[in-house]
Parts: structure tokens; sequence; C-alpha cells
């Protein structure tokens, strides 16, 4: 019987060849990926239980534990953007009723508040103006105040660009049986990260940023005392895509039966794990305090030029990341009007500020690929330009 229906034509497109902007990509992410990352995803796919791809999420899960210098065994690339990842360890690490303790002093602690609330957390918070850090007093009196069953801190908040200080803190969460979540999302292979050492429980990251891939394929670890918590839950995990008792299985994780078998979950955006592969596998032949080191130095070669060019950074200089930098708007300028030209006639891609500093600040971003004097020398000559005209 033939169908009466005829095709809606209204959406039918007739498209040229995909073709995108030439962009430099310095605002807060994503990043240009490294040209091997690129060639890398383009490879032909394997299938998603595939023993050659088996063997490759393997080498995700070591070079994940080497740029966090941790050694715990669950430790994977979770499928979806970082944010997927921030929601994964809350949704594993939380229970109902749960006191959890964030620090908020930027756009992304009030994101953790929102999360945490979601899945039943009683959320308490500890809160600094936008750039500035918590001091271990300050996190030791609240910790000590809320007995928080979760302390989530922000190593780098992406919105201000302040690097929180975590020595001492996971000590202190452990005198007073409390696991440490820390965001690692614009730090993670672009700062001094020592994760086993600081005694950190549970952390997320993303792949589009200091590890210079593309977005989609986020770093997920939990310590062995998060594992217990999660396997001695009352109730399930209300995620079901992100419930780390069935992707450890997936991910062959010791915490889940015998190593090597795997057990279907999802199928896996095969070629973003190919792309992180080789952004891990380039980390790692730079070697981590390497890339760390040339991290730190550009972004010094960065903030003398925006110096040289009159203008003045946000966060003091102590506690500045290397990979994202907040830059004073000056007075009388137009900072939405400045960026866009910058887009539009350089092709360079900076960003604005958010909540709090919405419209007062531009962020920067010297990550991964991107973190070379050559990135810097062209944003200085074009904004030193647009900046003296405006």
């Amino acid at each position: 019987m033939t169908s009466t229906i005829s095709i809606n034509d209204n959406q039918h497109l007739a498209l040229e060849p995909l073709e995108v902007p030439n962009r430099l990509l310095l605002g807060p992410g994503p990043s240009n990926a490294h040209p091997t990352v690129l060639k890398a995803m383009s490879t032909r796919p394997l299938g998603h239980l595939d023993p050659a791809f088996l063997t490759m999420m393997d080498e995700i899960q070591s070079l994940l534990r080497y740029v966090w210098q941790t050694e715990n065994p669950h430790t994977i690339a979770v499928s979806g953007t970082g944010t997927a990842a921030m929601e994964a360890t809350l949704a594993n690490s939380v229970e109902p009723g749960d006191v959890v303790l964030i620090g908020v002093a930027g756009y992304f602690g009030n994101r953790l508040v929102d999360m945490a609330g979601r899945y039943g957390a009683d959320v308490r918070t500890i809160t600094k103006p936008w750039g500035q850090v918590f001091n271990l007093e300050e996190i030791s009196t609240a910790v000590a105040t809320h007995k928080p069953a979760i302390l989530a801190l922000v190593h780098a908040e992406t919105s201000t660009g302040a690097r929180q200080p975590l020595e001492g803190v996971g000590e202190l969460c452990r005198q007073h049986g409390t696991l440490l979540l820390v965001d690692t999302v614009t730090s993670l292979g672009g700062v001094p990260i020592f994760l086993d050492e600081w005694g950190v429980d549970l952390s997320y990251s993303c792949s589009q940023k200091g590890l210079g891939c593309s977005p989609g394929a986020s770093p997920f670890t939990m310590s062995p005392r998060a594992m217990e918590k999660l396997q001695k839950r009352q109730s399930k995990v209300a995620n079901w895509y992100l419930d780390m008792t069935l992707l450890g299985k997936y991910w062959g994780s010791d915490a889940f039966g015998e190593r090597g078998y795997r057990t279907y979950h999802h199928t896996a955006p095969i070629n973003l794990y190919y792309g992180l592969r080789e952004a891990l596998r380039l980390v790692a032949e730079e070697g981590l305090a390497n890339c760390w080191q040339r991290h730190q130095k550009n972004v010094e070669y960065l903030w003398q030029g925006l110096e040289d060019i009159g203008l003045k950074m946000h966060v003091e200089k102590e506690y500045r990341l290397p990979t994202l930098t907040t830059v004073c708007i000056p007075e009388g300028v137009n900072g939405k009007s400045i960026a866009r030209q910058l887009l539009l006639e350089h092709n360079i891609e900076i960003g604005g500020g958010l909540g709090e500093l919405a419209g007062k600040v531009w962020r920067v971003g010297l990550m991964g690929f991107n973190s070379r004097p050559e990135s810097v020398d062209k944003l200085i000559a074009a904004l030193g330009t647009m900046i003296s005209n405006n």
C-alpha cells in the first residue's frame, strides 16, 4: 500500500561541505586541539568492545592517573563534557540527606551547589568574593562546624582565574571523616596537581582545555575511600548513565569484578577517545613537569604583555592560574565590542566575565596546544591596537 503522506521539505537544506573559520581559541575553553589529536580523531572507528579499543581504554586510564598523579583504580573518561563528569562525581558520592559543604568563590562553585541539591544533599556553603581563595583556617572552621560527608572545592575557578590552594585540606578532611571533592576542569594538564599527595577523594576534569583535545571525553576519578562510600549506598545512584557501579564494569575497574572482563554499558564516543588517548600521550611525551613549566612560562609572558599595553589582572599574582587569566576591562572600554572585533577581524576568541564579573573582565585562556608564545604575540598585538584606538 502506497503512503499518501507527502514529504515536508521545509527543513531540507542544500549545503556545501563543511567549512569553519580558522579561529585561535584563547577563551576559557575549548582551546585548539593539537594537530596530532585532530588526525587521530579522523581515524576509522572500532567497535566499542573490540579488543584493540579496550586496550586503548586501559592506556587512557593509566595516562589519566599519570596527569592527575594518582593510583586510583577507578579512573576513567566519562562519555560527555566536563559538566557530565562534574555531575557524575556528585551523583555517585551524594546520598539524600548527606551534608555537602561547598566553597563558592565563582560560577562553578554555584553550579556544584545546584547539582548537589538536585541529588538530595543538605548543602552548606562558605563564600568568598569572586577572584579570592579560601585559606586553610577558614576551611578548617567550616568543616568542624558543618561536619560534612563531602567537602567540594574548585581548584581552578574558570570564572575568575583563581587557583585554590589544596595543601593540608585532605588531611583535615580525613580527621573529620569527610571526602574531599575537587574540580580540576581548568587545571588538569596545565597546573601542578598531586591528587594522592593532597588526599583528594573525587575529582573530574575535561578534555578540551589543558589536555588539548576536543570536548566530550571527560576525566573522572574516585579514591578507594570514595568507592567504599559508593558501595555502601542505601539507595541506587539516581543517574543511570553516570552510575560508576555500571560504568566501572565497562572500563574494567578492579573495584567491580575481574580485571579485563568488560560488560556493555553504552556505545562509547570512539573517535573522541582516540583524541583523548593522543592528547594524553603528548603530555606524557613532553613530561608532566615540562608541561606545567611551559604553561607557567607562557602565562607570565602573557601577563607582562598585558601590563605593557596598560591592562591589569583581576586575581593576585600568587593565586593566578597559568591556564586562565582574568583581565580587568579598562574604564570606558566596551568589553563585548572589543571581544567581538577580535573574533571577526582577527579570528581570536577570548571570553567575557560571568556572574559578578560580567562586563568587568575578559577571560584569556592559554591551555594545552595554545600555550605558546606565538599565541600571546597575536593577542597582544591585536588587543593593544584596539584599546589604543578605542
